[in-house]
């Protein structure tokens, strides 16, 4: 008489080959033949019915987690899927993770429904599927929302709320700040900068021009805004564009670059620094005006970029 041992359990493992084709977008089906042209090649006596149904399985699971990823702090307390620490870190990163190609297009755009309805524009430009271009841009303006009036350091407030790795979350971080500020991004002009070129300047301008900055005197613990008193005190640079400020200026500022940047770039802001600095003094004498803020990166580009 033949013995068999079962052994039931609920341990969820996640097939995370799988998951990436379902943030992908990839329907089951579709999903199925890319795993068919794959690991699966030599194994003509699985058909494609037969992995049809096991990846429309993980498919099922997939949408009801992500019910609970859209607030991960859910994700450890619930008890339908029991899915250990490792596992659960991966499915949130992963799915706040973005393509750089599709933010790039929906950032300097409110973040509202009528935007949300011409994705099929983006998908098609960047070739990504509109399902993953409308997780991603939900995903932002989640995370915009649960943040944007929360005081403290958006980094940590993100962090925090979405369990993310610390440098996705100052992306993230960056990415509200533009939103908040509603800097323009979309010109035609400024299409040669990358997401990571804006996201760069954003976390530049958290550090030291938000309400959370060292030098900051309001004390008003809120990096999502631009600290008001201190564009409003750019405007006693006025002085400098005096023809016998110039000089000391020029070598102050040449001093303080000189082991920053290259030799070439510093020659070229020897050259050229007289218009240089007037042009970057007259854009932060102006950024007291909500106007000239939002401009701020078509100034540079116009005004500054040699």
């Amino acid at each position: 008489m033949a013995t068999l041992d079962v052994f039931v359990g609920n341990f969820t493992i996640i097939d995370f080959e799988l998951y990436d084709l379902w943030l992908n977008g990839l329907s089951d089906v579709d999903a199925a033949h890319v795993l068919q042209k794959g690991e699966l090649q030599h194994c003509p006596w699985v058909t494609i019915e037969d992995i049809v149904s096991e990846v429309h399985d993980h498919y099922r699971l997939f949408n009801h987690l992500e019910k609970i990823l859209k607030n991960p702090t859910h994700l450890a307390d619930q008890q339908i899927h029991q899915i250990d620490a490792e596992a659960q870190t991966l499915l949130i990163e992963k799915y706040y993770q973005f393509d750089e190609v599709v933010i790039r297009e929906i950032i300097g755009k409110k973040l509202s429904g009528r935007n949300r309805k011409d994705l099929d524009d983006v998908s098609e430009k960047t070739r990504r599927s509109i399902k993953k271009c409308r997780r991603q841009f939900d995903n932002l303006k989640r995370v915009f929302k649960t943040v944007e009036e929360m005081l403290g350091s958006l980094v940590d407030n993100i962090k925090t709320h979405y369990l993310i790795s610390a440098d996705l979350a100052r992306k993230y971080a960056a990415l509200v700040f533009i939103a908040n500020n509603r800097f323009e991004t979309g010109k035609k002009k400024l299409s040669q900068y990358s997401l990571l070129t804006f996201i760069k300047c954003a976390n530049q301008m958290i550090t030291n021009w938000s309400y959370s900055a060292d030098e900051c005197k309001s004390h008003q613990d809120m990096d999502v805004d631009l600290d008001r008193k201190f564009l409003q005190d750019l405007r006693d640079l006025k002085p400098l564009l005096e023809k016998e400020s110039i000089e000391e200026h020029r070598s102050f500022v040449l001093q303080a670059l000189r082991s920053s940047i290259s030799r070439r770039a510093l020659q070229d802001l020897e050259d050229n620094f007289k218009n240089i600095s007037k042009s970057i003094i007259n854009i932060a004498m102006g950024l007291n005006h909500s106007r000239e803020v939002r401009d701020i990166f078509i100034d540079i580009y116009e005004k500054v970029s040699y």
